[in-house]
């Protein structure tokens, strides 16, 4: 063991200067030890006491709290990793894109996060919601007091939905509708005769039948309980009796249906035929020995009316439609709108409960006090009960049609839960927002690097265009010039495609969702549409004034722009486009045309004259140039002319093997500038001398024409 003392050995490491005692002053320094403590001896006997192990401490696993979206560089700070390891991490796991700005949704972040064992905190704040109630229990349902059942009307435009309808309830709806085509979801109760005698009411919905309006007919058929799908004697099965027929069987409900033959008093009806169409489509008729009751009716002259009425009758009964009619209500919101003098107001129908006046009611994001509980036809009433449609008014926003509505304790937890739910919904407008951020970063990277490798292909094209231009081989310059206009062509091939923003206003959000679903696809690779924002109700200056902005046209679908309004979109500079309408195929039609007139006109071929190559001749033109190719012709269409362009067109399919100009036109031997039908010449053609009997000979010229849809290139 080494003399040197530790004090010694630990200055000379240190490399400096240290105080020395001096070593008549050494002495052991003086440690003051603590008291050993008395070890508690076991009571009853002397054992000496066993020494206790330390227990090794618990594995704590971190916790962290994360934010609903969050970078990958953010993340690699928050869980305090390195951020190349992080990457590395992420790319075993998975991950295709690591980049430092890549935006992560919270599930992301939580399995990145269990790589490193450490949890994420979550709040639990899901309680704040409003949530049905469970669903009662077979034993409890066959308790439960009947409900009316509610009807849905179905089937393709015009075939007589609305005035059936109209019949059964004895108003006229269907002639304030545009056109005669229902333009948004009608409910409404009417008493029904049972054959035993009892009255009870059945809710009926007009769903619209144009092809516009699958979203909402597809609403119409989810709370509905039994369809009646129309089909008229003279038209047989159509496109949307076909769409009804998919969405019932496409039902896991099991709706059952019934078919109503309707115009049996029409000239051309043919009621039978209709019945072997609907075999054909999978849909069996009782007449024809399937289960599906098949009833003929005619509006007009009350036929059938009382059939229809008992076959409804005997279906409700045998399905057994029970619910509560007490609690907090439940049910379907079928349309909404504002209305002036009322507010935001929507046509409810519900399901379980009851709804009374004063009721709190939640829907989506928004909520209600109801001020005013109206039946369909506009009467007051306190109370609606399962089965029944009322008028709401008292929403704070207007909810969407086909969302579920709740009834909430009080006005306190009414508010709660939309703040949740609102909560919610921007949560999901970020992750929105981050994937599509991600998204477009991906892409700007993708053309940056496809641009990269571009340049360099070009760069290295040039290199050998300039060493094949130094070795005479071609024209370098020429070649090159291609190449960059090929580049250009290209690119803004792909970075050009002109759209045509909408502003879309409705009197009732269904309409107004089923608008911009229609007008939406419109166009094709070239031009199309964009949906910039939809709302309910009349046009207003706010509506204007974005469309000045954003430059969009605005649509109106049954609602009207005043007299100010039009004056104040055509003062504009540029000015607003503006067009209301009360038919959606007209709209269609109209946006159709604004798109189309985005593309540039197109060229178009128009023959003017045809010629038939009856025979060759072949002219000398000296020792030291080649015979030149004359083609003896027959004029058989039009006029053949020497200023216009030709081409020469040969065999069954017509194909083309010159286009270009005549170099003469003459009859016998004079020059003339033109030869019509019926007449014969000769003609030669500049460059080209390939001619063949029986080739025929177009003349032409290139005219524009405005584009359409169709017809550009998609």
């Amino acid at each position: 063991m080494s003399s040197t003392p530790r004090w010694c050995a630990e200055a000379r490491r240190d490399g400096r200067a240290r105080s020395v005692p001096s070593p008549k002053n050494w002495s052991r320094p003086q440690v003051k030890h603590a008291p050993p403590k008395k070890e508690a001896r076991p009571q009853g006997g002397s054992a000496p006491p066993t020494q206790r192990k330390a227990s090794p401490p618990k594995q704590v696993t971190p916790l962290v709290s994360l934010p609903s979206i969050v970078s990958v560089h953010d993340l690699a700070r928050i869980l305090r990793v390195h951020m190349r390891k992080l990457q590395f991490r992420m790319e075993q796991i998975g991950f295709d894109d690591t980049r430092p700005d890549r935006l992560l949704k919270l599930e992301d972040a939580e399995l990145i996060a269990a790589e490193y064992n450490i949890m994420v905190a979550t709040k639990q704040d899901s309680e704040l919601d409003i949530y049905p109630r469970p669903a009662p229990t077979p034993e409890e349902r066959a308790t439960l007091p009947l409900r009316p059942p509610v009807v849905t009307i179905m089937g393709h435009v015009d075939h007589g939905k609305t005035t059936l309808l109209d019949t059964l309830r004895s108003t006229s709806v269907a002639a304030g509708e545009a056109g005669g085509i229902t333009q948004h979801i009608g409910a409404f109760s009417v008493p029904v005769k049972r054959p035993e005698g009892a009255i009870s009411s059945v809710t009926f919905l007009d769903t619209p039948g144009h092809a516009a309006f699958s979203t909402m007919r597809s609403r119409g058929s989810s709370v509905t309980d039994i369809v009646v799908m129309v089909v008229a004697a003279d038209d047989s099965v159509m496109p949307q009796t076909r769409e009804v027929i998919s969405l019932v069987r496409g039902d896991d409900r099991h709706v059952p249906l019934v078919v109503a033959i309707t115009k049996v008093d029409a000239p051309k009806a043919d009621p039978q035929r209709v019945r072997y169409d609907l075999c054909a489509e999978g849909i069996d008729v009782e007449d024809l020995g399937g289960d599906v009751p098949c009833v003929e009716v005619s509006a007009k002259q009350g036929i059938g009316l009382d059939a229809l009425d008992e076959t409804l009758a005997v279906m409700a009964e045998m399905a057994e439609l029970r619910a509560e009619t007490s609690g907090m209500a439940e049910g379907r919101i079928l349309e909404s709108r504002v209305e002036k003098g009322r507010g935001n107001v929507a046509t409810v129908l519900v399901q379980r409960g009851s709804l009374a006046s004063g009721d709190v009611i939640v829907c989506g994001t928004t909520w209600a006090k109801v001020k005013q509980l109206m039946q369909p036809d506009g009467r007051a009433t306190k109370q609606v009960l399962p089965g029944y449609a009322a008028q709401v008014a008292g929403w704070r926003e207007l909810p969407k049609a086909g969302d579920q509505f709740l009834g909430a304790p009080d006005e306190a937890r009414g508010k709660r839960a939309v703040e949740y739910r609102q909560r919610i919904v921007k949560e999901q407008a970020l992750l929105l927002d981050a994937e599509q951020i991600d998204e477009g970063r991906r892409r700007k990277a993708e053309a940056d690097a496809q641009r990269e490798r571009a340049e360099q292909l070009t760069r290295r094209e040039m290199q050998r265009l300039q060493r094949a231009e130094e070795e005479g081989t071609m024209h370098a310059e020429a070649v090159a010039q291609a190449v960059r206009a090929q580049n250009v062509t290209e690119q803004e091939a792909s970075e050009t495609r002109a759209i045509l923003p909408l502003i879309l206003k409705a009197d009732v959000s269904g309409t107004a969702e089923a608008l911009a679903h229609t007008l939406a696809p419109i166009g094709n690779a070239r031009a199309g549409v964009k949906i910039v924002s939809q709302g309910v109700g009349d046009l207003t200056e706010s509506d204007v004034n974005v469309a000045h902005a954003v430059g969009a046209h605005v649509i109106g679908f049954h609602v009207k722009a005043s007299k100010a309004i039009q004056t104040l979109a055509a003062r504009m500079q540029p000015p607003v486009a503006v067009h209301c309408d009360d038919v959606i195929y007209r709209l269609m039609d109209h946006v159709t045309d604004q798109v189309a007139r985005l593309l540039p006109p197109r060229d178009e071929m128009r023959v003017v004259g045809e010629a038939q190559v009856a025979q060759l001749f072949h002219i000398k033109q000296g020792s030291r140039r080649p015979p030149k190719c004359v083609a003896g012709c027959r004029v058989t269409n039009g006029v053949i002319s020497r200023a216009s362009e030709v081409r020469v067109l040969r065999g069954d399919d017509r194909h083309e093997v010159f286009r270009g100009k005549l170099d003469t036109l003459r009859q016998v031997k004079k020059d003339v500038a033109e030869m019509r039908k019926g007449t014969e010449c000769g003609m030669s053609f500049d460059g080209f001398d390939g001619l063949q009997v029986d080739d025929q000979i177009q003349c032409f010229t290139m005219v524009q024409v405005p584009a359409s849809l169709h017809s550009s290139t998609s």
